[in-house]
């Protein structure tokens, strides 16, 4: 497969966000070639594709005819049509990873009913249509409350769930089909992500932990390595790459899990593609996600994913009050600590909680890095000369 690493190679990436940014800067190292797909020009990663072309992904002609522009195809956001791309592959185009995992993951019911075929613990769930549906299963006790509504499609960074502990919260009822979940009493959130390619080979980064931003939903900081015991790690790489396996992917799946207070691993949800949760891998992994991601899709061999140092990854997000033209505060002091490697995506507009940038900090004990993180995130604030109202 090596005659594929070539400055004639053709890369197409669906959608110019940070994900994309952070592939075409792996991919460069290769002398490929990386085309670009998004409505908006401004994107992170048009400024530093080799092409960009301007298109929605959710549109079937303009997915379509990008697609025939490259010769090997992959995405950095789930929201894609599929139909364009069942059609592409048809016609022997590459695509990784394939388009009918993709289907399978942008539909929360069917990636829930394919982990119980698995037989991987997963939350339990009803489908529900709307309202009506929901107040019918609330009357016959076939659902109580805690529960979570998650939209069967279009959720992402936290978008599209909404938390049910009781009647009142239904004032925050989503429309739109969802999967009504049993609301797990977490005790932790954790990530594994795994890459397989064509010929089979897997390799699994070390358990990442996620500390999540209760008011922004988001995640606030990723740990690596966690404090897991080496029976838990061992048990949620286990079942993040029976998924991995269970689907045949070719690529990266970042896969999501909890872990109750009980001490129960449950799996959440799945992302056939790079992740937030693995952006420390640049720095503290020895092949960053972003690199294997490019070693699976291309079908060449698996890099290590044995930990340099340990690492706290910390979000730059948009400050509340803040919306406009982006300002960062701070970065000349935090980029004299040792070990911080700052990220800025190149969003030229904030709004609160906007996904900006990332810093990881590296250290010789995640302790040491946890402390370190926490003068990082004092002191870095992502604002804009315009105050929002």
């Amino acid at each position: 497969m090596e005659k594929l690493v070539t400055s004639r190679l053709k890369l197409g990436i669906i959608s110019g966000g940070q994900l994309g940014k952070m592939l075409i800067q792996e991919a460069s190292k290769w002398d490929i070639r990386t085309y670009i797909l998004d409505e908006d020009e401004k994107c992170p990663a048009g400024t530093i594709a080799s092409r960009f072309v301007k298109g929605s992904r959710l549109d079937y002609d303009a997915v379509y005819q990008f697609g025939k522009l490259v010769d090997v195809l992959t995405f950095e956001i789930e929201s894609v049509n599929v139909e364009a791309l069942k059609r592409l592959k048809a016609e022997g185009v590459t695509i990784a990873p394939d388009p009918a995992i993709l289907e399978m993951i942008q539909d929360k019911a069917r990636q829930k009913k394919f982990y119980r075929e698995l037989g991987i613990p997963t939350p339990s769930c009803r489908t529900c249509k709307s309202r009506e549906d929901l107040a019918e299963m609330l009357e016959n006790r076939e659902i109580r409350f805690p529960f979570v509504q998650k939209l069967c499609r279009g959720g992402y960074d936290g978008r599209g769930v909404a938390v049910m502990d009781d009647e009142e919260d239904l004032l925050n009822w989503l429309p739109g089909e969802s999967i009504i979940e049993e609301k797990v009493d977490i005790a932790r959130e954790i990530s594994v992500i795994v890459a397989r390619n064509k010929s089979g080979e897997r390799a699994s980064y070390p358990v990442a932990e996620m500390i999540f931003d209760n008011k922004a939903n988001l995640v606030d900081k990723i740990i690596c390595p966690s404090s897991l015991s080496a029976a838990q790690s061992e048990e949620a790489v286990g079942y993040a790459e029976r998924v991995a396996e269970g689907l045949k992917i070719e690529g990266l799946l970042a896969v999501e899990l909890f872990i109750d207070s009980a001490g129960k691993i449950w799996v959440n949800e799945s992302a056939p593609r790079p992740h937030n949760s693995g952006h420390h891998t640049i720095e503290s992994i020895i092949t960053s996600q972003f690199e294997q991601h490019l070693r699976a899709v291309l079908d060449l061999p698996l890099g290590s994913t044995r930990v340099k140092m340990p690492s706290v990854m910390v979000n730059l997000v948009g400050a509340e009050g803040y919306e406009g033209p982006v300002m960062y505060e701070g970065l000349r002091d935090v980029m004299a600590l040792e070990g911080v490697k700052i990220h800025l995506y190149g969003k030229e507009a904030t709004r609160p909680y906007r996904k900006m940038g990332h810093v990881t900090i590296l250290s010789s004990t995640i302790e040491k890095a946890i402390e370190k993180a926490e003068t990082v995130k004092q002191q870095i604030k992502v604002k804009s000369w315009n105050k929002s109202l």
